[in-house]
């Protein structure tokens, strides 16, 4: 028997039993449509990650409060206070180069309200360079400058997910006055969308709303910073700049348990580190189902033979071999394999267009190959047993069985 029509007789068997056919690869299907989903989650979000401190620079200093080891995820809550103050802030600022500029800023979660509708914010106190910073803009009216910060003007940048909440449609924001934690600031502009954000409320960037830090500390009652932004003219003088942040903190009594100096390409080394461990990990385990779609196909394929015995015997007897026998159960069982696995593709390619209106995915083509090549390797694994067993029936038997 030539190669065509092996693979005739294999996809005969196929659509003579679609039902059956259909049910063996249900587990592959399965299987690699939850890889695909998962993978391309996880690179979704590591690629989410990346832009997010693309934007930040790579010529910044984070000096955050305590002792943080990103290397175990570990880190103070967002209310956290530094032991360092606005002052050092502003004297760090002015220390010269390799040092720029510094900046202060408060984070805390609160409750916006205007007249009956609530929404819950995380409230950014920042300096006027903070937009320029984190390559945020408005989209309209103003971002916070350094004018407001030296009034102290009471004055907000809501994040767009804010205004959607508060406002009704096409109801401009801007000049209108809103509650936040029972103070009334005034709306002067609304931030630009960063969008693929790692879901709704205080985690999201676009549900944020921004305030002079000046105005921040008045409203909250704060006196200190919970982190501080330090600037350094070019990337090859970071060295220098955290010597000169240490010598300055040592000067004022201040240990390293009190504060942890961070580089954003150290921040997302760790980061990325973690979320690729955890999309191996969640990648594994939606890969057993493809060992379950496997060992379905195995079961078929051994009904398959045993049901086909009398044809199996009347196919050698008009002379075809073993190695025919074997490879037309091989190439059946390889067909329903990757059959699966292009359903599988497709479906888990789907749910990850549709998942990322809620959060950034991203289907690699590693990620489809990998998916691509499992399935035709369960196929062999799976098919290999019945086809050889197919192939060492005697045919004077097969040709008697009932």
């Amino acid at each position: 028997m030539d190669t065509a029509e092996l693979f005739r007789s294999a996809t005969t068997a196929i659509r003579t039993n679609k039902t059956r056919s259909f049910l063996t690869t249900l587990g592959i299907i399965i299987g690699v449509a939850s890889v695909i989903l998962l993978v391309s989650i996880g690179t979704g979000l590591q690629e989410f990650v990346t832009k997010q401190f693309q934007d930040l620079g790579s010529n910044l200093l984070f000096v955050a409060p305590g002792k943080v080891n990103i290397s175990s995820g570990g880190g103070p809550p967002i209310s956290t206070e530094a032991k360092f103050t606005f002052d050092d802030v502003k004297e760090i600022g002015t220390m010269g180069p390799p040092i720029t500029a510094a900046f202060g800023s408060i984070i805390r979660p609160s409750t916006a309200k205007y007249l009956n509708k609530t929404y819950d914010t995380t409230v950014a106190g920042v300096s006027g360079q903070y937009g320029k910073i984190r390559n945020l803009k408005a989209q309209t009216g103003v971002f916070i400058n350094d004018a407001m910060v030296e009034r102290s003007q009471r004055s907000v940048v809501l994040g767009p997910k804010v205004v959607e909440k508060l406002f009704r449609i096409g109801e401009n924001p801007l000049g209108k006055e809103i509650d936040i934690s029972g103070q009334k600031v005034k709306v002067v502009g609304v931030a630009e969308a960063k969008g693929g954000g790692l879901g709704g409320g205080t985690g999201d960037i676009d549900s944020y709303s921004y305030m002079p830090v000046t105005a921040a500390q008045k409203i909250f009652g704060i006196r200190r910073p919970a982190s501080m932004a330090v600037e350094v003219d070019n990337t090859e003088n970071i060295g220098r700049a955290t010597d000169m942040l240490k010598k300055y903190f040592e000067r004022h009594n201040l240990t390293t348990d009190d504060y942890t100096i961070l580089e954003p390409k150290e921040i997302l080394a760790q980061i990325n580190t973690f979320l690729g461990a955890v999309t191996v990990a969640l990648s594994g385990i939606a890969a057993i189902s493809l060992v379950v779609g496997g060992i379905g196909i195995a079961n078929i394929m051994l009904v398959s033979v045993t049901e086909r015995t009398r044809e199996i015997g009347l196919r050698k007897a008009l002379g075809a071999t073993n190695r025919d026998i074997l490879m037309q159960f091989l190439i059946e069982s390889v067909l329903l394999s990757v059959l699966g696995g292009g359903i599988g593709i497709a479906l888990g390619w789907g749910f990850s267009v549709l998942i990322s209106q809620f959060i950034q995915t991203a289907v690699t083509p590693t990620s489809v190959i990998m998916a691509f090549g499992i399935s035709a390797a369960v196929g062999v694994l799976s098919g290999f047993l019945p086809a050889l067993r197919a192939a060492r029936l005697d045919p004077i038997t097969a040709l008697r069985w009932e």
